[in-house]
């Protein structure tokens, strides 16, 4: 198989639809045709090494329709930035939890009653953040482990070994030792969609693959596993927001 050796990645823009649209030019020794991927980091195009510029603009104008369609897709799913201060909203299982700051010397948080209170060592936002990642990190670590635990047991799979990660690209990973990562910023999502995510890396336990076989013991575990993939899909930015 010949090497895929990088020779250059280059910003570069295109005119497309009715405006410029912002890629970056990855050129390869080994590669034979043009990829083009959209993520939330914008187009990529990757080309050949010596594939002419016309050329390779040419074939990315022949996807315009859809390339703007998956930009348009994801500048709908940019996080929302969270602002520190009193009464912003943050999420908990699906459900609204509102912030809310309480002067102290030890950085604390609890949630009561709808309300996250924190308290703090000063008003920077840097530090809030701080203590509610700390409390959303314990949070998960707690109630996410339970959880996979008991979708385990009602699967009839032994329990797996489970930590939190920090991933932001994705909610959960399986791997050969039995061990389930789950996302800590999982923990802000519908309980259901919460679910769907563990059984979906529970199914990996008994096929490390994305087979046929996988999907349908996805939806033996979770029946209406396809509805609500779709529904993640479109409202995860909303549980990535810091």
């Amino acid at each position: 198989m010949p090497s895929r050796e990088l020779v250059s990645r280059d910003p570069r823009r295109l005119d497309l639809g009715a405006g410029a649209v912002e890629y970056v030019l990855v050129r390869r020794r080994g590669r034979r045709g043009v990829g083009l991927k959209v993520d939330e980091r914008g187009l990529t195009v990757s080309a050949p090494a010596t594939m002419a510029l016309s050329r390779i603009e040419a074939l990315v104008r022949e996807s315009e329709r859809w390339i703007l369609k998956k930009i348009a897709e994801w500048s709908a799913r940019q996080v929302p930035a969270v602002e520190w201060r009193d009464g912003a909203p943050l999420h908990f299982l699906g459900e609204r939890v509102t912030l809310r700051l309480a002067p102290g010397t030890r950085p604390a948080a609890q949630l009561v009653a709808g309300e996250l209170r924190v308290v703090s060592r000063d008003a920077s936002a840097e530090d809030i953040r701080r203590v509610v990642v700390r409390w959303y990190r314990r949070a998960a670590r707690e109630w996410l482990a339970e959880r996979t635990r008991l979708l385990a047991l009602r699967a009839g799979i032994e329990p797996p070994g489970f930590r939190v990660s920090s991933a932001m690209a994705r909610w959960g990973s399986c791997n050969s030792r039995r061990e389930v990562r789950l996302a800590w910023r999982l923990v802000k999502a519908p309980l259901d969609l919460v679910d769907y995510v563990i059984c979906h890396e529970l199914a990996h336990l008994r096929h490390m693959n994305h087979s046929r076989a996988f999907w349908a013991e996805v939806e033996r575990q979770c029946p209406d596993y396809e509805r609500l993939r779709a529904e993640l899909f479109a409202t995860d930015h909303l549980y990535r927001s810091f």
